[in-house]
């Protein structure tokens, strides 16, 4: 198993950015497909219409973000955590996913720059 670590500063308020992680409306914006999501622990999720999928396990508004993520045919889940602080109209966000698949690690490191977090800072920074 792999694990992915990115730092990502973001030229927008920490809460604009929280929402970007956990509106559903705004994460159908940045993604271009459909999307479920909750902002409390224990609440479910789904990404991509479905294709990624999970949990909330842990939830510090504003401050963390940790989920139990499916995708593909996994027969275990990955770890996703953000890590967010704020100053002024910056935001700092550390990812790390853990419990990666080998095979689709590399896919999935820059999955998350073109295709996420990439994508949330460009909504976020417009």
């Amino acid at each position: 198993m792999k694990r992915i670590e990115q730092t990502y500063t973001i030229k927008a308020p920490l809460a604009r950015v929280w929402r970007a992680l956990t509106d559903p409306k705004m994460i159908e914006a940045w993604s271009g497909a459909a999307a479920i999501m909750s902002d409390a622990e224990g609440g479910t999720f789904s990404l991509w219409d479905g294709d990624i999928h999970g949990t909330n396990t842990k939830v510090v508004t504003h401050k963390l973000l940790e989920q139990e993520w499916y995708g593909g045919e996994w027969d275990k889940p990955s770890k996703v955590v953000f890590s967010l602080s704020g100053e002024g109209d910056r935001t700092m966000v550390g990812l790390v996913h853990t419990h990666v698949p080998e095979h689709e690690a590399k896919d999935l490191e820059q999955g998350w720059r073109d295709y996420y977090m990439g994508a949330i800072k460009n909504l976020c920074e417009d």
